[in-house]
């Protein structure tokens, strides 16, 4: 077979335009892996109600943080995809999974250049089914669909992988050299809580404490996106040697009323202000790309919040975006598929 990949993440609206905005809002609000609701209820919901309201208000944010060459999001994707597959010997395809640079695209690009097995690589470093499992679910139906003699495989949660963790540690190390901070916040991105309990395959037994998650061993961590997170700090935290108290995880971006993982990230930042937190760094390590959720909601909203109640010094640490030694990772991460494969043969 001859081999190929496929990055995907997010997406973005095409432009600042609310008209696109609107679309493209559209389009990931009626996944039903996003809002988990019957379609009768999230048409309701989404088309009723956020997409005459949200639109607009959405395009604003969008517009504090597109750069001219377009959304921040699809150009570091841009650069990622390139230095990749500069490291690589097979084709590297980029797409979204919401927006004009679609997935089917993406496979009928690799299709083309005569590409039958296909790896895909969900750039996030967390399981979660409004992000992995919408990737992979579409695919699979592209797949059967329009491509039935491809095959596609992908690459797993990579959050506990000791290189990715390297480079997101050496990412934050960095940045926060020569630093004076008093506490290191992790901001993930939130799901609503009954998302962790479809998720869970142990039949029940996650109970929301957040204790089931340090526990060793458990099947139900492979597709628990909260146990993901809280190891995530907790590796990054043991690699940097950060001491107990001056770090901490939090979640952010809710949406609706529904309880979504706890505790929220912009209560958070308000609460270290007014506990007396002068100087405090946040980074968002459920994201690969810098983008709305981290340029706006957090490098701007939160340092407005903290500011407001007494903060002073307000860090915001960059995604790992197209730094060399992240590509390095993804690339082996192809070699080392295609070398077994090749053995295989």
């Amino acid at each position: 077979m001859n081999k190929g990949v496929l990055l995907v993440n997010l997406g973005s609206p095409d432009s600042t335009d609310p008209k696109d905005v609107k679309k493209y809002l559209g389009e990931f609000l009626m996944d039903p892996r996003v809002i988990d609701v019957p379609l009768w209820a999230r048409t309701l919901l989404v088309k009723g109600i956020i997409l005459n309201t949200r639109p607009k208000k959405s395009a604003a944010a969008y517009k504090k943080i597109w750069w001219d060459e377009g959304s921040p999001l699809i150009v570091l994707s841009e650069r990622l995809q390139k230095k990749v597959a500069d490291r690589t010997s097979i084709p590297v395809g980029l797409a979204m999974r919401y927006g004009s640079l679609n997935i089917k695209d993406g496979l009928q690009e690799l299709h083309d250049k005569g590409v039958t097995e296909v790896m895909i690589i969900p750039l996030y470093p967390q399981f979660a089914m409004a992000t992995t499992e919408t990737i992979l679910v579409l695919a699979e139906e592209l797949r059967a669909t329009h491509f039935p003699d491809m095959k596609i495989t992908d690459i797993p949660a990579f959050y506990n992988k000791p290189e990715y963790i390297d480079v997101l540690s050496n990412s934050i190390a960095e940045n926060l050299e020569n630093l004076d901070y008093e506490h290191l916040l992790f901001s993930y991105h939130g799901v609503p809580e009954r998302h962790i309990r479809k998720s869970d395959i142990s039949n029940g037994n996650c109970k929301m404490d957040g204790k089931c998650c340090f526990k060793k061993g458990s099947e139900q961590h492979e597709f628990c996106y909260r146990h993901q997170c809280e190891m995530t700090t907790v590796q990054v935290a043991k690699k940097l040697g950060l001491k107990n108290g001056t770090y901490s995880t939090s979640f952010q971006s809710r949406l609706g009323f529904d309880p979504w993982l706890q505790p929220y990230t912009d209560r958070t930042i308000e609460r270290m202000g007014k506990e007396g937190i002068k100087k405090m760094a946040i980074v968002t390590p459920a994201f690969v790309s810098d983008c709305l959720e981290t340029l706006e909601e957090i490098a701007m909203e939160g340092e407005e919040i903290f500011h407001e109640v007494g903060g002073k010094e307000y860090t915001t640490i960059p995604c790992l975006n197209d730094r060399d030694d992240w590509a390095d990772v993804v690339a082996n991460w192809i070699n080392e598929w295609v070398a077994v494969k090749t053995e295989m043969v």
